[in-house]
């Protein structure tokens, strides 16, 4: 599969996808394909658990299974409408009737696909959707900013507060990962599959090794914004003013 440019929220960080399947084959496999185009995904397998999930991680997108072991997609759609009105919902169904389309259609779904399907067919209605919803292409160079608090992925520079700032190339990657996760708890686990691509033998000490070094070179002697959250992981966000 070829990879188009990605797509990304406002912010610059990556547009969020939220898989509803309870066939964990297909919903695994949907998992991979859209990582590898560039975006962030969760998954659930329940209609109850897609319904947290839309709360907690406030997807950009859904991909919605119809049918699923408690609500159906039109119910999870109807609830996730009730607090996230506007976010756009591909359903993924083996139903395939004139019937079922309009229905889905008509309670609000944006886009319909039948299974078996291709990939590619959906990373493409996909990325359609979130273009007419008004998702931004990714520009040339981009720059994360938190607070006072800058990152240019592309000059691989950091400046807080205009003074420029040395990181090792590790450094810049954790730093890079908490600012695309700005204001999300991410645990030891979450930060070595996303900064070392495996899991370092389950040593996590690495974790706190370098979330040390970050803070002595962000937070020195500055409003702290790397925060550790207990039993849970870490977060950055911008100081209160």
């Amino acid at each position: 599969m070829s990879v188009a440019p990605a797509l990304t929220r406002v912010d610059g960080t990556p547009v969020r996808v939220l898989v509803v399947d309870d066939e964990p084959n297909i919903a695994e496999l949907l998992q991979m394909a859209l990582r590898y185009e560039g975006f962030d995904v969760r998954i659930a397998g329940t209609g109850r658990k897609a319904v947290a999930a839309a709360r907690e991680f406030a997807p950009d997108a859904m991909i919605l299974d119809w049918m699923l072991p408690d609500y159906d997609g039109l119910e999870v759609l109807a609830k996730v409408r009730a607090f996230s009105p506007d976010v756009p919902v591909i359903f993924l169904t083996a139903r395939d009737s004139v019937e079922d389309r309009v229905a889905g259609l008509t309670a609000g779904g944006d886009d319909y696909v039948t299974k078996p399907f291709s990939l590619e067919e959906v990373v493409a209605r996909l990325r359609g959707l979130l273009r007419r919803a008004g998702g931004r292409q990714q520009v040339e160079t981009p720059t994360l900013v938190v607070g006072d608090l800058e990152l240019d992925e592309d000059g691989r520079e950091v400046s807080r507060g205009g003074t420029p700032i040395e990181l090792t190339a590790t450094e810049f990657e954790l730093l890079r990962y908490l600012m695309r996760n700005e204001r999300r708890v991410v645990s030891k686990a979450q930060i070595l599959d996303r900064v070392w691509d495996y899991d370092f033998g389950g040593n996590d000490n690495i974790v706190e090794l370098y979330i040390s070094y970050l803070r002595k070179k962000i937070d020195a002697g500055r409003e702290p914004m790397i925060h550790t959250k207990r039993g849970a992981g870490y977060v950055l966000k911008a100081p209160a003013s």
